[in-house]
């Protein structure tokens, strides 16, 4: 594996995962070195994460991860919504829904009780959006939903401490599973909706709750949402 591509694959888990929280400094003197790599490679890492949208220039010689922005996080959803309710309608229709069925029944008994149980969760939800991109059949698509997922995995860490929300998402992800398996695709665009609607109120009432997290200071209408850049990817989404 390219340097650029080490450097740029840790630098993004850590994003995403909050160990790199909002606002971070990102020194390119400590990052190469603490990354192992030298500047050049880490550069090229840190452009591409300027392209996801994950990080941003705050003057020539200051690179800062990207402040979770309430209006970007609305902008997003509404992008999801419209992405994950065409896909459902689509998997719904397809002759072969068995892998939908064995996973409603992964939903039906999965936990959210404690760190394992989260994570081997969020892996199920991993493992739900591919079999949705796969049923789906269509590149364009599942291309924008995985450019869409990159942002989502760092969005979702701040509604990791609601376990009623954790919960609730168990039995909205299951209705939708059961209702693509029954090939009923109002049923599963409607679930998904109602799915997406419950995950931003979440994390937009998040957001009040961890102030290092938002903008400080209002933002031009002028300026507008940022959008994520063109190559993002990711595995996995709320």
């Amino acid at each position: 594996m390219r340097a650029s591509d080490r450097a740029y694959r840790a630098l993004l888990a850590e994003i995403q995962t909050g160990t790199l929280a909002a606002g971070a400094v990102l020194s390119e003197t400590e990052q190469a070195g603490r990354l192992g790599v030298s500047r050049t490679p880490l550069r090229e890492a840190i452009a591409r994460l300027t392209a996801d949208g994950l990080v941003q220039q705050q003057s020539p010689r200051v690179t800062i991860v990207t402040p979770i922005d309430s209006a970007d996080i609305v902008a997003l959803f509404d992008l999801r919504r419209a992405l994950e309710e065409t896909a459902a309608r689509l998997a719904a229709r397809r002759d072969d829904r068995t892998a939908f069925v064995a996973l409603a029944d992964e939903f039906d008994s999965a936990s959210v009780e404690g760190e394992s149980a989260r994570e081997a969760y969020y892996a199920l939800i991993a493992r739900f959006d591919a079999a949705l991109d796969a049923a789906a059949e269509n590149d364009y698509l599942a291309a924008a939903l995985r450019t869409v997922r990159t942002h989502l995995v760092r969005v979702r860490r701040l509604a990791r401490h609601k376990p009623g929300r954790l919960a609730a998402s168990v039995g909205e992800h299951r209705l939708i599973a059961q209702a693509i398996a029954a090939g009923d695709p109002d049923l599963a665009a409607h679930a998904t909706h109602v799915h997406l609607h419950n995950a931003v109120s979440s994390i937009l009432s998040s957001l009040d709750e961890v102030p290092s997290a938002r903008t400080p200071g209002p933002r031009s209408r002028a300026e507008g949402p940022r959008s994520p850049g063109p190559g993002a990817f990711i595995e996995g989404a709320a």
